[in-house]
């Protein structure tokens, strides 16, 4: 390809050469790319180099490093379960066989559909829904370097000149684009698929080459670029497509050590890549099917939606949802799918599902127990009472003795004392390996209640919520592992099975609703004062528009300290709402009515759960549920027949008019009202005292709520009613 150069504004439009001098670095930089505009050349200063490559690998492994992990593609790949992508402009199958001038400009239109299809999902999935999207997509001309809309290029007679298709902030200012603003590019080649077939998946090097020669200018434009990037722009993605296969080609590198020779730009670009890049390829795989649709959910189309998502990170920021919490949302959609074919609670292997292997010597699938191919958490940490956990939390090594295994229906936890203080207790929470958790996503509990709880409470503690009836984050970070640990400059973790676990310990530390309930120690005053506690957690909460999601016995402690009344603190908070777009646990007994029909909270939901929590504390059966729909009817039929709220009346008049006010607000749109609650007789010692008098006049149900002493409430008489015999 030979053509002309980038323009000398910035880099963006045209070949008229800047008059403006923005110091002798940025003139530099110009001149050079302005005669760096032949990739053939560049591709022959780099032919040695290529072959040394090749023949240093050898012929079994591919010549260059891929540019993402596999592990990380199936992460990616659960959070953009849900997410819409739609090219409407179908792509012409097999572009390279045939000369037709309609079928290459087809395919030009076809990838910038393809383009803005992907980044417009991306950005409404993981940035903003609402937001306009701040990026255009164009193709590129080659004899100016200008960009322009592949329909308008073709209606100019430009489609032959046609060379790269673009992602590029949008700058009305500058609409045929600048060198600064390009995101991504996309280079469509004939028989990029062809890689495949004759050799190790990735592409010759006069297509890498190419590749190069696009990357080199994008970074050097953005050296002197006045644009501020959100993160580090010193890498550059450029995709390789045809009209059926695709892949990436990563480049980066600190283009400050290039030798700006302008009598030299080929060399000296050569010897950049030589000594100072990285270039990582990926395998070409198959995006767009026969009919012209794209495999979204396929690796080809996979590789490329990644690439487009970072490159929209180095502009926009690190986006409002992560890629952890939406591919955390699998666990969810799971459970959910397997209430809708009604598959029961089977409980295979901890995570509801049956693990499957590829039989060695029959293609036949074969269903194998679990215990042969699941890795034990265990056997990657085992920690036993007296074991010592160092982590490392902000820069500092905190370590912390087991004083005892806590096993509960999911998994362990543990009750610990710091080092430093051995006398104060704490809860401390061990999360899963990195190498053990992307295998099976599907169980995501450790995950929730480790990485995802941290975050929450990490945003409380930010946000100044104090409670004493909130958790509080004492500290976390990731494990101290014995020995030297060799984890990359790079990032990731070192071969030590315990490298990268997180580690979360939090306090008070208390016993479970659901251990007082087994024991028999949950009566009508720890009812009261357990509803009264978990709507100020709640409450507080709300002030910072955080929601639980996953209220249940397991997640409320009752707390006791010598000279103080218990209290009750809500924990779990690893499933709690903070967007919409957020998915509550879904639990066939305690989840709202409003979660299980919709996947979401509303107001009155949190408080829903608490309910039925205390029906099941005040002596309520619950049902065997096993699927979604049994557990709405249960839920219809109870409230319906007031059989709740007869069950808490037996306890108590105030929980019973409680549940009353849940029961009108659920599903409504109406907030709940926390403080008429907090302000009422929850917060009192609750007496009841009936009378019955035979002599004259009998008294059905009279209800006296006395105060506790010293709090400056009225005595009130309730539902009195008098009925005389002469």
């Amino acid at each position: 390809m030979e053509g002309g150069s980038p323009d000398q504004e910035s880099i963006g439009s045209g070949t008229k050469r800047s008059t403006v001098s923005s110091g002798s670095r940025s003139c530099k930089r110009k001149e050079f790319l302005y005669r760096f505009v032949d990739s053939d050349r560049l591709i022959a200063n780099l032919e040695q180099w290529f072959e040394s490559v090749c023949n240093n690998l050898g012929t079994q492994k591919p010549a260059f490093n891929e540019p993402f992990e596999l592990i990380e593609l199936q992460k990616f790949e659960y959070a953009l379960e849900g997410i819409s992508f739609q090219q409407l402009i179908k792509m012409p199958s097999a572009v390279h066989a045939s000369t037709s001038g309609v079928v290459e400009a087809t395919a030009y239109l076809a990838i910038e559909d393809f383009l803005h299809a992907s980044v417009k999902g991306l950005w409404e999935a993981f940035w903003s829904h609402d937001e306009p999207m701040p990026f255009s997509v164009a193709c590129l001309y080659n004899e100016n370097f200008r960009f322009y809309q592949a329909e308008n290029a073709v209606a100019e007679g430009k489609l032959g000149g046609l060379c790269a298709t673009g992602i590029l902030l949008t700058n009305p200012r500058h609409p045929h684009g600048k060198w600064d603003h390009i995101l991504e590019l996309a280079l469509l080649r004939p028989d990029i698929g062809g890689f495949v077939v004759n050799g190790d998946g990735q592409p010759l090097l006069s297509v890498i080459g190419e590749a190069l020669f696009y990357a080199i200018q994008v970074l050097i434009s953005r050296s002197f670029s006045r644009r501020k990037y959100c993160q580090t722009a010193d890498s550059v993605f450029v995709l390789l497509v045809d009209s059926q296969y695709g892949g990436v080609v990563k480049v980066e590198g600190d283009v400050n050590k290039l030798e700006f020779d302008v009598d030299n730009v080929y060399e000296c670009a050569a010897e950049w890549i030589q000594n100072h890049s990285t270039v990582t390829v990926s395998s070409i795989d198959r995006i767009w099917n026969k009919l012209g649709n794209a495999n979204w959910g396929d690796i080809g189309a996979l590789q490329i939606l990644f690439a487009t998502f970072h490159c929209i990170t180095q502009f926009a920021g690190f986006p409002k949802h992560s890629v952890e919490d939406l591919a955390a949302d699998h666990g969810s959609r799971l459970q959910t799918r397997r209430a809708e074919r009604q598959l029961g609670n089977t409980e295979m292997n901890g995570n509801n599902l049956f693990r499957f292997q590829q039989c060695s010597v029959s293609p036949e699938i074969v269903e194998v127990q679990d215990d042969s191919v699941k890795i034990e958490s265990e056997q990657l940490l085992k920690l036993e009472v007296g074991s010592v956990l160092w982590l490392e939390d902000s820069n500092r090594q905190k370590g912390y003795q087991i004083n005892e295994v806590m096993i509960s229906s999911e998994h362990p936890y543990y009750i610990a004392s710091p080092v430093e203080d051995p006398q104060k207790i704490l809860f401390l929470y061990v999360g899963s390996h990195p190498s053990q958790l992307e295998p099976a996503w599907e169980d995501m509990n450790i995950w929730y209640q480790v990485q995802r709880q941290t975050k929450i409470l990490t945003i409380m503690k930010q946000k100044g919520l104090s409670s004493k009836y909130l958790p509080q984050l004492s500290a976390s970070g990731r494990i101290i592992h014995p020995g030297h640990c060799q984890r990359p400059s790079s990032g990731g973790n070192c071969d030590h099975p315990w490298c990268g676990t997180s580690i979360l310990v939090t306090s008070p530390v208390g016993e479970t609703v659901s251990d007082l309930i087994d024991q028999g120690r949950f009566g009508a005053e720890e009812a009261i004062r357990c509803c009264h506690d978990c709507l100020s957690a709640l409450s507080t909460a709300a002030c910072a528009g955080i929601r639980h999601g996953d209220i249940r016995p397991e997640n409320v402690i009752c707390v006791r300290s010598a000279g103080r009344h218990p209290f009750f603190v809500l924990i779990g908070w690893g499933r709690a709402i903070l967007e919409d777009r957020d998915r509550p646990a879904m639990n066939l007994h305690f989840s709202s009515t409003y979660a299980l029909q919709e996947g979401k909270l509303c107001s009155a939901s949190d408080a829903e759960s608490l309910v039925y929590m205390l029906y099941i504390s005040c002596g309520g059966v619950l049902p065997d549920l096993d699927s979604v729909e049994g557990a709405l009817q249960w839920r219809e039929t109870s409230w319906s027949r007031r059989l709740i709220q007869q069950k808490l009346g037996e306890t108590s008049t105030v929980l019973k008019a409680f549940s009353d006010y849940v029961d009108s607000l659920c599903g409504t749109p109406y907030l709940m009202d926390y403080d008429i609650w907090l302000r009422s007789s929850l917060a009192q010692q609750e007496i009841e005292i009936s009378f019955s008098f035979q002599f004259c006049c009998r008294i059905y149900a009279v209800v006296i709520t006395i105060p506790c002493k010293d709090v400056p409430f009225k005595v009130t008489l309730k539902l009195v009613q008098l009925v005389f015999h002469y």
